[in-house]
């Protein structure tokens, strides 16, 4: 015959009982954590808010991002068209060389 396991509650008021203690239990962690959170409340209502002065602020965020997108553009249109395109890197920026290019897209027949 299997032997029982002494573990398991066999009739059942053991299992009432283990019942009844395990929801004591949960009742006592609630109100342990409500009463954290009173005790949170009060140390927030306590602390006087302060204003947040940003020492790098959003508008020079802004430029700066900006700054670092128009090198990004200018960097890739040299590595472009001097290294893929086999030109002189510095050509790319001259005026001269997108009016040619300009020309040529805009061909009219």
């Amino acid at each position: 015959m299997p032997e029982k396991k002494q573990s398991e509650p066999t009739s059942r008021t053991e299992r009432r009982e283990i019942q009844k203690e395990q929801q004591n239990q949960e009742k006592t962690k609630s109100q342990a954590s409500k009463e954290t959170d009173k005790v949170k409340k009060q140390d927030k209502e306590k602390k006087p808010e302060r204003y947040r002065r940003r020492v790098f602020p959003i508008w020079l965020r802004i430029i700066v991002v900006l700054v670092i997108c128009a090198l990004a553009l200018v960097g890739g249109v040299m590595i472009g068209y001097g290294v893929i395109g086999d030109g002189n890197p510095t050509d790319a920026l001259k005026l001269d060389t997108w009016q040619h290019i300009i020309d040529i897209v805009t061909k009219t027949e």
